[in-house]
């Protein structure tokens, strides 16, 4: 029987950014999902597929999106994990993150009645100097606009970041001597279509809002030029969407939501009680609801959150009125505290915004205490974190309590980005420095509570900042058709679940050190985008005062609890004699002391550990290190007697010769009439010698210390 061979199908496309070519290869290596794409832009490359349910999923009131971020380490060309597990594990947080980009991009472009499960999995087949989270939002664009799914793409996005005033669309990594990344002025990842933004992630060195809204033009510029890219593909890839038939609304809920709700929902959204009212209201619906035969509690579930979303938007463009009753520019009232929970606690801050409250804890430890990550993208040594905590609670419900969520990773990771840069560098403060900020009541924003809190538990520390940082979280109603729009301040509640937009800015009173943006439309424009900006800029001008009247600067010392940390410097040829042979000598010094001691390449030395162990450490290891010189004067121990004279101990591995002529001002005889093993004696370096040798003198640090009559008598 002859061989059968099988040919790969593929059809290539490509457009230059950045310049180079950004490739889009469509094969049958993954045929059976209904959409896939391998994107390539130098040598990274991401696969994306997509997959939706041929049913309907039952008995839920959400679109169920998934978006996996699948980290490969071959990818990266090496075998990582622990020395008994070699292979990947539980998704790391960068994998988290990148795949919440995704999904925070493609989300807002499905039709949020469907119930049909959609799967979208990103894989990253191979790594080099380019980062794979922006090819993984335009390859899963490209996954969903070729296929069969329903979905309102393509969507693009494009990472720019600013060098030296310059900005540059997708540049590579740029390494320091070290390999580590070097952070740029600012980094922006932007996501949208057709002119507008939907969603935005930055990281900054307090950027001027101008600044990063020429970055965001910029960024928008080259998006047309993907979408354009996109958009022929499609033309000729893209396949006839199905078609998903949704259930109307019919007269019999239409009538008893106006007999049962109508006269009562006005005063159940405005009158600033958060939505526990609209709550209240939705129940006494739903049970209405219940008693009506073959009524559908899907639909009526989703007329009265309609209903609602019609509301609270007229009435914010129309009337410019609020549910709580406050002005679009007003934040709630606010509160803050720096230290007073615990002195056994190195630093805490306690920060009020309504009825969002965090609790802030700092730890400070020594630079083993570092985190070591060893992942695809990044291999570092982190020295700086910030940890998110979200219990049930603190929304009133009862929920799953341990484990961490992708939306804990997420609120974490922007805190700790917006705090990033104004921590002082380990030359500076070489701490290890960890934050915890527990969301115990959450309405509105937690994230941007988190910075604050963050902020007042760092001074309370006494960890010398460049700068407090606060944040807050913007809103938006937006009528499609108009183009009417109202830019809401200090979003809450009601507004945060119906409104278009969370844009969520942190920075200090000199400019923006992170941003996130996320929206439930389309996308937004440039104005409304600049117009936010302003605002979230005047209210972050407003929380820093607040946060200034609680701790104006710093504490000059670090917590008594806190271990202490002391730096010193010797020459990278004694690093080995330090170390010891097999880690010997240091191993000592950590078991006499107590002390953690860590040795950079450099010879920086930093000893950490508290109640005197750092200082006793850091003695022994400067005794040890010495570098000897003439004239020097110490107390020394007598260890050895000779004919010639006495060794003398001056240091932790250090001795030297004390000739018998140099024992006293006047003539000795025998060593040993005058001296003893054990005996203290006051020395002065005479000289070293061509070999290294130490020679000392006692007569010359004190000329009396040995005195005629202590000789023996004459026989």
């Amino acid at each position: 029987m002859p061989l059968r061979v099988s040919i790969m199908k593929k059809e290539t496309y490509s457009v230059e950014i950045g310049g180079k070519p950004l490739v889009a290869e469509f094969t049958d290596i993954a045929e059976q999902a209904h959409g896939s794409v391998i994107v390539r832009y130098g040598n990274t490359a991401v696969l994306a597929t997509v997959v939706m349910s041929k049913n309907e999923k039952t008995g839920i009131d959400y679109f169920p999106l998934s978006v996996e971020y699948e980290e490969r380490f071959y990818a990266a060309g090496q075998i990582l994990g622990s020395r008994f597990i070699r292979r990947e594990g539980r998704p790391s947080d960068e994998a988290i993150l990148s795949g919440r980009i995704v999904d925070r991009t493609i989300r807002p472009l499905f039709d949020s009645r469907m119930r049909n499960e959609v799967q979208v999995i990103i894989t990253v087949l191979s790594l080099e100097k380019d980062e794979p989270d922006v090819l993984a939002v335009n390859a899963a664009s490209l996954a969903l606009a070729t296929s069969k799914i329903p979905w309102g793409g393509p969507v693009s996005g494009v990472r720019v970041v600013r060098r030296d005033g310059v900005w540059s669309v997708m540049p590579e990594f740029v390494r320091d001597e070290e390999g580590e990344i070097v952070a740029a002025e600012c980094e922006l990842v932007v996501c949208g279509k057709d002119g507008h933004v939907n969603m935005v992630e930055m990281e900054g060195h307090e950027i001027p809002d101008e600044v990063v809204n020429e970055g965001l033009a910029f960024a928008v510029k080259h998006i047309e030029t993907l979408q354009k890219f996109q958009a022929e593909i499609v033309a000729k890839l893209g396949k006839k969407k199905r078609e998903i038939m949704f259930p109307e609304i019919g007269d019999e809920i239409r009538a008893l939501f106006k007999r049962v709700v109508e006269p009562k929902l006005e005063e159940a959204l405005f009158t600033g009680a958060g939505r526990v009212k609209e709550y209240a209201l939705k129940d006494i619906w739903m049970e209405e609801v219940a008693k009506q035969e073959e009524m559908d509690e899907a639909l009526a579930d989703r007329y009265f959150e309609d209903a609602v979303n019609d509301m609270i938007h007229h009435e914010a463009i129309e009337k410019n009125r609020r549910p709580d009753g406050r002005t679009f520019d007003q934040v709630r009232p606010l509160f803050a505290q720096a230290g007073g929970v615990s002195p056994v606690l190195h630093g805490t801050g306690i920060f009020y915004r309504g009825q969002t409250h965090i609790l802030s804890v700092l730890t400070l430890g020594g630079p083993r205490d570092a985190q070591m990550i060893e992942g695809m993208e990044v291999q570092e040594k982190k020295r700086f974190m910030h940890h998110y905590n979200f219990p049930p609670f603190s929304s009133g419900e009862v929920g799953r309590v341990g484990g961490t969520n992708r939306r804990m990773v997420g609120h974490g990771a922007l805190a700790e980005k917006a705090l990033r840069n104004i921590i002082p560098p380990k030359e500076v403060f070489p701490y290890t420095i960890r934050i915890v900020s527990e969301a115990f009541s959450s309405n509105g924003s937690t994230s941007m509570g988190s910075v604050c809190g963050s902020s007042l538990a760092l001074m309370d520390g006494g960890v010398p900042i460049k700068e407090p940082v606060a944040g807050i979280a913007s809103g938006l109603m937006l009528d499609a058709k108009s183009g009417k729009y109202k830019v809401l301040t200090d979003i809450q509640g009601p507004e945060d679940h119906h409104g278009d937009m969370d844009f969520k800015v942190a920075g200090t009173r000199n400019g923006v050190t992170a941003i996130q943006m996320d929206v439930k439309v389309d996308g937004i424009s440039l104005t409304i985008l600049k117009e936010a900006f302003e605002k979230a800029r005047l209210a972050r001008l407003t929380i820093l005062e607040t946060l200034k009247k609680a701790i104006a600067s710093p504490r000059p010392d670090i917590s008594p609890y806190a271990p202490k940390i002391l730096t010193i410097t010797i020459k990278q040829d004694q690093i080995g004699l330090v170390i010891g042979p097999g880690g010997k000598t240091i191993n000592s010094i950590r078991e006499d002391t107590g002390a953690e001691i860590e040795i950079e390449d450099d010879g920086t030395v930093y000893i950490t550990g508290k109640n005197g162990a750092a200082e006793k450490a850091r003695d022994i290891i400067a005794e040890m290190t010495h570098e000897y010189k003439a004239g020097e004067r110490f107390e020394g121990e007598v260890t050895r007697l000779l004919e010639f004279g006495a060794f003398v101990k001056i240091g932790r591995n250090a001795e030297g010769l004390v000739h018998v002529s140099e024992i006293a001002a006047f003539r000795v005889g025998k060593v040993g009439d005058y001296l003893s093993v054990g005996t203290k004696v006051p020395v002065v370096i005479k000289e070293i010698d061509e070999k290294d040798r130490i020679n000392l003198s006692i007569k010359r640090a004190d000329p009396n210390f040995i005195k005629p009559h202590t000789a023996p008598p004459a026989s």
